[in-house]
């Protein structure tokens, strides 16, 4: 999770394995963790083209923010600065979040801080890339 997220931010009961999800407390729970779990799926429809794992699981999404309006904004990072699918990935994961039925309007940043490292990878994309 990013350090930096304000503490009297509201947080999804049901937040991700991986990334911090942040969002308004207008909008109802329920509701919340729908949108929670269908942006989560859509991410995970999101592939590195050089990597056999979705970029959830590889610990690319820092942050999720859904808004009052239910716009989303993501911070992601990538697995480094040089990573050929850089100017590629961002626009797949608007896209991926932006088919979510409720979701706005979505944003994406890219972030190198916190820097990613394979520390932030889930069990899944260990065994899926063979890194025990």
């Amino acid at each position: 999770m990013i350090d930096d997220m304000p503490d009297d931010m509201p947080v999804a009961e049901k937040s991700p394995e991986h990334a911090a999800v942040v969002s308004s407390s207008a909008l109802p729970q329920d509701e919340l963790n729908r949108l929670t779990d269908d942006i989560v799926a859509a991410l995970k429809t999101v592939y590195d083209p050089e990597i056999p794992a979705d970029i959830y699981e590889l610990g690319l999404i820092y942050k999720i923010d859904i808004g009052d309006d239910r716009g989303v904004k993501v911070d992601m990072s990538l697995t480094s600065p040089n990573c050929p699918a850089a100017q590629d990935l961002p626009v797949m994961v608007e896209n991926a979040v932006s088919s979510v039925p409720g979701v706005k309007e979505t944003k994406v940043a890219v972030v190198w801080d916190p820097p990613w490292d394979p520390s932030r990878m889930s069990d899944e994309a260990r065994l899926v890339l063979n890194m025990w």
